[in-house]
């Protein structure tokens, strides 16, 4: 990967601020000044990385703790009233519709009570040098923030109070082979090791999913109360997971690597992407139809259930992080660009129904 290329995935891949080497140790909540998110007019304009529903409105998170919420579907958008940070923040997610969790660089959690209006912070430790870079919200008030060398934090309150647990997944089986991808990386670890966790998903049961670097993946029956390396089909990183209907499941990363399983992750097949681009995110309209986003606003689209893709290139070429579905052919992105609502192409003639 060349340098320029280098950039972009660490701006959208939310590794941009890792250096090798920095030691990790357990620290108390940091003390320094209380800086807040400042007002922006174009705050929806920005680099936002995350998305997530709270009910019927629409969260996104971003640069400079930018916080943005649309009520109408992605059309326009305002900014939260106070955000108390100024970090990059890399995740988001909404235990209901008006508790919500957001995570970011220098350890930070930040937590809601009025669906993304206003925040409060919940932990943040710059000094670890270890930002997280997902957050899963459950039901019963459960939540788990994932990161850098392996960070990994549970909260068992709808996100006022955390632990951090020692992330220590079974090994996978013995015959880990991997069905193709020759992009190897050599793991980039901290004093103390591990490796960096970029998504975290459930399936709406008790299963969760991690898709982490150097061609890792994990998976949890029990709501992450411990965890299994499944078998991986590829050597470079995966940036997401998506679980469907019937044990499927579909893992996306760099060089539009993207593969699928149907027995939820103990065997694989790659999928053909027709780009080269780091796939970042992804949504189900329904049952069948399925989007990937990416970089140089590649949009992946399937319309049979993730067995195959077709490619809706965007003509502005700019990098999409995350993406939910707003509509039967809407989806609401964030990216490079901020926010913005894409039209999905109808299906082709003779391809298969939605």
């Amino acid at each position: 990967m060349d340098s320029a290329v280098a950039r972009r995935a660490g701006q959208l891949t939310l590794l941009a601020a890792l250096a090798a080497g920095y030691a990790v140790a357990a620290q108390e909540p940091s003390q320094e000044p209380l800086r807040v998110a400042e007002p922006a007019r174009l705050a929806a304009r920005g680099l936002l990385i995350a998305i997530a529903t709270a009910g019927e409105r629409l969260v996104a998170v971003g640069d400079r703790g930018i916080i943005v919420l649309s009520d109408d579907h992605g059309s326009t958008w305002s900014q939260a009233a106070y955000v108390p940070a100024q970090s990059l923040l890399t995740g988001v997610c909404f235990l209901d519709a008006r508790h919500g969790i957001a995570v970011g660089h220098d350890e930070l959690i930040l937590t809601t009570e009025d669906a993304g209006n206003h925040w409060q912070r919940a932990h943040y430790a710059p000094r670890a040098q270890r930002p997280l870079l997902d957050v899963w919200c459950g039901t019963d008030a459960a939540a788990i923030a994932v990161g850098a060398y392996s960070a990994y934090f549970a909260s068992a309150d709808g996100g006022a109070s955390w632990r951090e647990v020692k992330f220590a997944p079974a090994p996978a089986p013995p015959s880990r082979a991997r069905a193709g991808g020759t992009d190897a990386e050599k793991p980039e670890q901290g004093a103390a090791g591990g490796y960096h966790l970029n998504r975290i998903v459930g399936d709406g049961t008790r299963r969760l999913y991690i898709a982490a670097e150097a061609g890792h993946l994990y998976a949890s029956d029990d709501a992450g109360v411990s965890w299994r390396t499944l078998t991986s089909p590829y050597e470079g990183s995966f940036f997401g997971v998506l679980p469907l209907a019937d044990r499927v499941l579909l893992a996306f990363g760099l060089r539009g690597h993207l593969y699928r399983s149907a027995d939820a992750g103990v065997s694989w097949q790659p999928i053909e992407t027709a780009t080269v681009a780091m796939l970042t995110g992804a949504t189900a309209l329904d049952a069948r139809r399925i989007a990937i986003v990416g970089f140089a606003g590649v949009v992946l689209v399937s319309r049979d259930g993730g067995r195959s893709f077709a490619l809706q290139q965007q003509a502005d070429r700019s990098g999409l992080s995350a993406a939910v579905a707003v509509g039967d052919d809407r989806l609401a992105v964030v990216g490079e660009g901020g926010a913005r609502l894409i039209t999905l192409e109808p299906a082709a003639r003779g391809s298969a129904a939605p």
